[in-house]
């Protein structure tokens, strides 16, 4: 059995101080394979053209981006030379095109599959489908969510009709599919029951990349403070937060506690940041950080009260599970999805009532809330889910063993 890991994610995203989920699974998937297989595992990408990846390169650009994404500060050293790495390696594809990655296939012979665990490249699945065509590979793919088909409305125009098309590539071409949530698992059976696709599905939740640091959580001013990691984007309800606290500085004024919103701004953030703006809760009570590699963010989430979290959609919730594994409460919306992860210890809430949102802030703010305490004791019997027993589940499955 050989693999071609799939790097296009990684190659696009290089640049970024910061990594999104996805980004995460991916570098995740590359040093799994590395410390695992190293000979039998080769590097492919999409940029333009489908191609493969010098073995060299692509192990340096992994190395890379986990020392940068994983940091304790912002290396913008690093982050230059990281970014040089994968500028290289993407004009290589554009400029080598498809021979080197046919030949390697040829060379390997045998089993071969080609691993995907980003949705990167299946709106266009041409170049997939010729490699599996002329060398007989096989196709897994991991899929994260059908967000974009559920619930087109948090969504920018056009991408509904281009995660459709990612989901009839996978229809159309996988032979095996990993899910991260068998709330996703649901939604992506009854779409290849519809396309005619029988792939199995394996469902493997994800593993945990933030880890609790030695040094001490950030101090964040003098009052308790609250935490938000997600992209700043309509689906995450950025909004009920800003209602929320423009209440509680009402009430409270200074005394309110602090909200710490931490990710990227999203491609449709700007009517939030400009309603927090234009409130004046960014000069007092709300602060953003759009690029802390993860020990940073760790440490942020480590102090808080509660880490907040009121999507309205979800096909994971990987930041609920950061923050249960670093022992902090959640408050997050009544979704199946966070449910699955996060089992009877979160509060849920209606990511809609604003008022019980404003009364549990109010409630965990204050020292020796019942409720907190009563949370944390449910958390001493949660277990976080890690990458060893995600990666034991889905090897099976790249290996195609019986299922």
């Amino acid at each position: 059995m050989h693999i071609f890991l799939d790097l296009s994610r990684l190659l696009w995203r290089a640049e970024r101080f910061a990594p999104t989920g996805i980004d995460r699974v991916e570098l995740a998937y590359a040093k799994h394979l590395i410390a695992t297989r190293r000979e039998g595992v080769s590097f492919a990408g999409y940029w333009g053209r489908l191609g493969l990846l010098p073995d060299d390169r692509s192990g340096a650009l992994i190395e890379a981006l986990d020392a940068v994404w994983s940091g304790d500060s912002i290396d913008r050293a690093a982050r230059a030379r990281t970014a040089v790495l994968a500028r290289g390696l993407r004009a290589r594809l554009l400029l080598r095109g498809p021979a080197p990655l046919y030949r390697r296939a040829r060379a390997r012979g045998g089993d071969l599959v080609y691993l995907l665990v980003s949705h990167h490249g299946l709106v266009r699945p041409s170049a997939l489908l010729r490699f599996k065509a002329h060398t007989g590979a096989r196709f897994v793919c991991l899929v994260h969510d059908l967000i974009p088909i559920k619930h087109p409305e948090y969504v920018r125009w056009g991408d509904a009709w281009r995660h459709r098309r990612r989901m009839d590539s996978v229809a159309n071409l996988a032979d095996r599919v990993i899910v991260n949530s068998a709330g996703t698992a649901v939604e992506l059976e009854r779409h290849l029951a519809e396309a005619g696709s029988t792939a199995p599905i394996r469902v493997a939740p994800l593993g945990i990349d933030l880890r609790r640091s030695a040094r001490p959580p950030a101090a964040v001013g003098q009052s308790p403070y609250f935490v938000y990691v997600a992209t700043i984007e309509p689906r995450k309800n950025h909004h009920l937060l800003f209602d929320v606290w423009r209440q509680l500085a009402a009430a409270a004024g200074g005394g309110a506690p602090r909200l710490v919103l931490i990710g990227r701004r999203g491609l449709r953030s700007r009517k939030i940041i400009e309603l927090i703006e234009r409130s004046g809760l960014a000069r007092g009570l709300v602060e953003e950080h759009n690029d802390l590699p993860d020990a940073a963010v760790a440490r942020l989430v480590a102090g808080a009260q509660a880490s907040l979290y009121p999507s309205l959609a979800e096909g994971y919730g990987l930041p609920v599970a950061e923050a249960l594994a670093l022992g902090v409460p959640v408050l997050c919306s009544d979704l199946p999805e966070l449910r699955e992860i996060g089992l009877d210890v979160p509060e849920y809430l209606d990511p809609l009532d604003r008022c019980a949102w404003c009364d549990a802030v109010l409630d965990y703010a204050q020292n020796g809330s019942i409720r907190r305490q009563a949370q944390l004791a449910r958390l001493t019997r949660w277990r976080a889910p890690s990458w060893e027993q995600h990666f034991s589940r889905v090897q099976p499955l790249i290996d195609f063993a019986p299922v």
